[in-house]
């Protein structure tokens, strides 16, 4: 079930903006891996830089997080968990025998906002059950109050899931999320217990990370129907807690749920190495980058600086011969950085 394609033009996108970016990035990023633009839900300009390809799935990294997210989202909407919950309830025997206030206090809400109160994230590894290495670990700051990063969270949200639901979060999104969307054979990595990582270890491919963002784009509506609900979408995409005060920076745009806001009031999924997917609800436009890329800012800058000039708000006179430069632009596309 692939997304429909049309020119550029013809959905308000200049084609020499996104040539002129195509070119940015494989001067710039080191390296991409590939790319694809949706406006109105049309796919205008695709890219894999070989050996990469359109039918290869590609490692996500922690934009697995924000999927993990939405499994919440809808075990919440089932009736199956609350945001509210403490993460204590839901492992009554794997909890330590005297647990601090904190541990106690730490809900849902503040591991899917990375604000568990942890200073330091826990380390998971095979000297014990993941879980209990993340209920056994320090928890000096009040939930909910302090912002730390924390990859063992999101494997907490997938745990969670599992147990109000008795499936991996993988299999618990192929009927709900994976099989509307026409994402075949989607790929997560387990822990030892037999637990999707949620945090990261999810594999796809570029075109499935883009119906992803299209889906979010469309407040959670697909083909006729709601996967997700409306209220969730709003919820998990808005700023829940400050990250930071650089307005430079995408990583200082505050955190939702598993998802950064970003500047020009967009916000992402978003993986280590340069792994994007990047929704612009003011421009109706989704972007989806794969990479192996050292700089993620600099990655990013190149949307705005490149994208973003070349959106226009109603469609444009077709440009055959720009159109012939961006297919020429993307044709031959070599990782050799």
């Amino acid at each position: 079930m692939a997304l429909p394609r049309s020119t550029p033009e013809s959905q308000g996108v200049d084609s020499v903006g996104l040539c002129e970016w195509v070119q940015a990035a494989d001067e710039q990023v080191d390296s991409m891996h590939s790319l694809m633009v949706l406006r109105n839900g049309q796919v205008i300009a695709e890219a894999w830089w070989k050996p990469e390809s359109a039918e290869k799935p590609h490692i996500l990294w922690s934009l697995s997080k924000s999927f993990t997210s939405t499994a919440v989202g809808l075990a919440v909407t089932e009736g199956k968990m609350s945001i509210d919950d403490r993460v204590l309830e839901f492992f009554p025997d794997q909890a330590p025998e005297q647990p601090s206030a904190n541990l106690r206090a730490m809900r849902v809400r503040d591991l899917l906002t990375m604000s568990t109160g942890h200073q330091d994230p826990p380390s998971l590894g095979d000297d014990q059950p993941w879980v209990d290495s993340f209920l056994n670990q320090d928890v000096p700051h009040k939930p909910g109050t302090h912002f730390r990063y924390n990859t063992p969270a999101t494997y907490m949200l997938s745990a969670i899931v599992q147990k109000v639901t008795g499936e991996t979060v993988l299999d618990y999104l192929k009927p709900r999320l994976f099989d509307p969307l026409g994402i075949s054979n989607p790929r997560w990595d387990e822990s030892p217990q037999g637990i999707s990582i949620g945090g990261y270890g999810l594999f796809l491919r570029t075109e499935d990370i883009a119906k992803f963002g299209q889906l979010y784009l469309q407040k959670g509506r697909w083909q006729g129907e709601q996967l997700i609900p409306e209220a969730w979408i709003e919820l998990a995409t808005t700023k829940q807690v400050s990250n930071g005060s650089n307005p430079d920076s995408d990583w200082d745009q505050g955190y939702a749920f598993q998802f950064w806001r970003c500047r020009h009031d967009a916000y992402r999924g978003d993986g280590k190495d340069g792994q994007f997917c990047v929704v612009l609800p003011d421009q109706q436009v989704v972007v989806a980058m794969t990479a192996n890329s050292r700089d993620l800012q600099g990655q990013l800058n190149l949307v705005w600086e490149k994208l973003l000039p070349a959106i226009k708000p109603q469609p444009l006179p077709e440009n055959p011969s720009g159109l012939a430069r961006l297919k020429s632009a993307v044709a031959d596309l070599e990782a050799t950085r």
